[in-house]
């Protein structure tokens, strides 16, 4: 039997809605970039569309997010300050949800708001955004899963 670890941890923003304003190209852009490189210590790579939806606005090579794959030690820190310095900054956070484990034995987390992060001064970001935080992990179920996210100090829901 293998041990269970942490393979990856995915960081993804969407910018799609913004990308119709103005200023997108020469404001917004460039400020979640910078942003999101300070609270992931990595450059973020563009995520592009593979094909257009008329409904959408969205033709095929736009861009539609950002995204950034931390492994080894930038994992290891970005972990540490997630749980221990930003999930105990966010408002009314009482653990998260065992259901956000998914069948392959992932746990994504949802972050409203960026400035959560110590890297990140409010009154210096021009806009706020929002992302997903994805840790995965070699675990074979959902049940496995949810046993080693307890073990590494992840803060899950306890029923009441």
């Amino acid at each position: 039997m293998r041990s269970k670890n942490l393979e990856k941890i995915v960081i993804a923003t969407g910018v799609g809605q913004q990308r119709l304003s103005s200023q997108f190209d020469s404001s917004f852009l460039p400020e979640v970039t910078k942003e999101l490189a300070l609270i992931t210590g990595q450059k973020p790579t563009q995520c592009l569309a593979k094909q257009s939806i008329a409904g959408f606005k969205l033709r095929a090579g736009n861009l539609v997010g950002l995204k950034v794959t931390l492994r080894g030690k930038r994992m290891q820190d970005f972990l540490y300050r997630m749980v221990n310095v930003a999930l105990p900054r966010v408002r009314d956070f009482r653990g998260i949800n065992p259901k956000q484990i998914d069948g392959e034995g992932n746990l994504t987390i949802g972050v409203r708001d960026h400035s959560v992060f110590p890297e990140i001064i409010p009154e210096d970001s021009k806009h706020d955004f929002g992302f997903q935080v994805t840790l995965v992990s070699n675990a074979s179920d959902p049940g496995e899963a949810l046993e080693f996210f307890k073990e590494i100090g992840i803060p899950l829901m306890t029923k009441k």
